[in-house]
């Protein structure tokens, strides 16, 4: 087999998009009628008394959150509720106990602005049985991503290559003391999340006792993606917490398999189903390159922890509140100890999809070395020198990125763009020749098998789209 020629681009299944935009609008429409109901429920669940006032809500990707006054003159607080269909259902009140605990946790335990909670419960909890909700201080701030995306003309800066995307990169002509600042406080978290200390990769929680225990499966952003817009079978999903990181790692790629096979529509011809079947089986291949057969430590890990859910003081550059640890888990240390994917703003997936490797890294290397002396100020103060065990975390980022293991980490988290990762930064020659014998008698039927799917897809769609319109 030759190396990859042909564009591999992320697919997800429409049907099962739509479907999930259709729960959603339907759920939207009761939510919003139910705002007279949700007043008095959040007046009665947070502190203090006074009757409560609808303000506005405020809609991200996976979630609806209502804002609300008190005439006791206390802070406004917000009710956060996970959108049926952008969140898969069968995971909505596992979502939320996770971040509830999560965020009380970090509360505990780190000096991240994490937003005060006043109340959470399940469903059944719920006026209406809305869904799992979340209660908690409304803080103010302006998102940061907005302020790191504009040009000194408060202009949007987008992909340079892509005027009409909506994707933005980080402005290149930003202040690096603006840069700096906002570098220190970011470094300052994660340096902290990487002293925490749990022995299972799994969901984070409180036993009886008040102790914090790892007792519950990871639940995380990929798991959410693949079976809200891939149609991948739930009952193939881990159901208990893991010993080791190699375990995990081992799961994760199952997890790329069985999403290579089940999603029809993610191979558009027969050399991309090739591609992608090599890909998968050698991302599988290269666990023992980057780990170790061990039993942790496991530091807590959000895969959302980036500009765009963090709010800002524009004047201050101080950080006002971190936001959305939906799908923080405890997972591989080696997860916190690379370079962080954001510096850019915009994802490396889409960099490799759309333009090259090369622009990629010409970009984020003088960046990531940005952060990392923001870093290692933030390991030479007082209050962290004496606390770091082995070798700093600004080494670890270091070497993470020297051999490649930022990118097999990467690829680990995200099943839509493993192919692309691999063929770009993974592939190290060794292909369809290295693969055993049995995997490599496969792949005939396998990609007979994908076209197949793919066309049953397509005229799937037809009935579906044309009896629409």
């Amino acid at each position: 087999m030759s190396q990859q020629k042909t564009p591999l681009k992320t697919y997800f299944d429409e049907i099962e998009e739509t479907n999930g935009d259709d729960e959603c609008k339907a759920w939207l429409s009761r939510a919003l009628d139910s705002r007279d109901e949700l007043a008095m429920f959040v007046a009665g669940r947070r502190e203090g008394g006074g009757i409560g006032t609808y303000v506005g809500f405020l809609e991200g990707s996976f979630n609806l959150a209502f804002r609300f006054s008190f005439t006791d003159e206390g802070p406004d607080a917000i009710i956060r509720f996970p959108k049926p269909g952008h969140t898969a259902t069968v995971y909505r009140d596992e979502k939320v106990m996770n971040e509830a605990y999560v965020m009380e946790y970090l509360r505990q335990n780190t000096d991240i602005p994490v937003p005060r909670v006043h109340s959470w419960g399940l469903t059944t909890d719920s006026p209406q049985h809305l869904g799992p909700f979340i209660i908690m201080d409304y803080v103010n701030g302006t998102l940061l991503w907005t302020v790191l995306k504009q040009t000194n003309q408060g202009e949007v800066v987008l992909h340079p290559k892509q005027p009409d995307q909506e994707e933005v990169v980080l402005n290149p002509n930003i202040d690096n003391a603006t840069l700096d600042k906002i570098y220190h406080q970011i470094a300052r978290y994660i340096f902290q999340l990487s002293q925490l200390r749990f022995p299972k990769i799994g969901a984070i929680s409180k036993d009886t006792l008040g102790a914090w225990v790892i007792t519950g499966r990871p639940l995380t952003y990929n798991m959410n993606e693949l079976a809200t817009v891939a149609g991948y079978p739930d009952s193939q999903f881990p159901i208990a917490p893991f010993d080791s990181a190699i375990e995990y790692l081992r799961s994760i790629a199952n997890e790329h398999l069985t999403h290579l096979w089940t999603q029809r529509n993610l191979t558009d011809n027969p050399e991309i189903a090739q591609q992608r079947f090599i890909a998968r089986h050698r991302f599988a291949q290269l666990i023992s390159k980057y780990y170790s057969d061990d039993s942790g430590p496991f530091t807590p890990f959000c895969d959302d922890m980036r500009p765009s859910n963090m709010l800002i003081d524009p004047k201050t550059l101080q950080i006002t509140a971190v936001l959305d640890f939906e799908f923080t888990n405890a997972m591989p240390a080696e997860f916190t100890y690379d370079p962080p994917w954001w510096l850019l703003l915009s994802g490396p997936e889409m960099w490799l999809e759309r333009c090259s490797m090369e622009e990629f890294v010409t970009l984020y290397e003088p960046r990531m070395e940005q952060f990392l002396r923001a870093l290692e100020r933030v390991e030479n103060e007082s209050e962290f020198e004496c606390k770091q065990l082995g070798p700093s975390l600004s080494t670890r980022m270091r070497d993470s990125w020297r051999t490649g293991r930022f990118w097999f980490n990467y690829a680990a988290r995200k099943s839509f763009d493993v192919d692309s990762i691999y063929w770009a930064a993974l592939h190290d020659g060794a292909g369809f020749e290295s693969l055993e014998d049995k995997t490599r008698a496969e792949m005939e039927s396998f990609t007979r098998m994908k076209m197949e799917q793919l066309e049953a897809y397509k005229e799937e769609c037809a009935a579906r789209f044309s009896s629409e319109i």
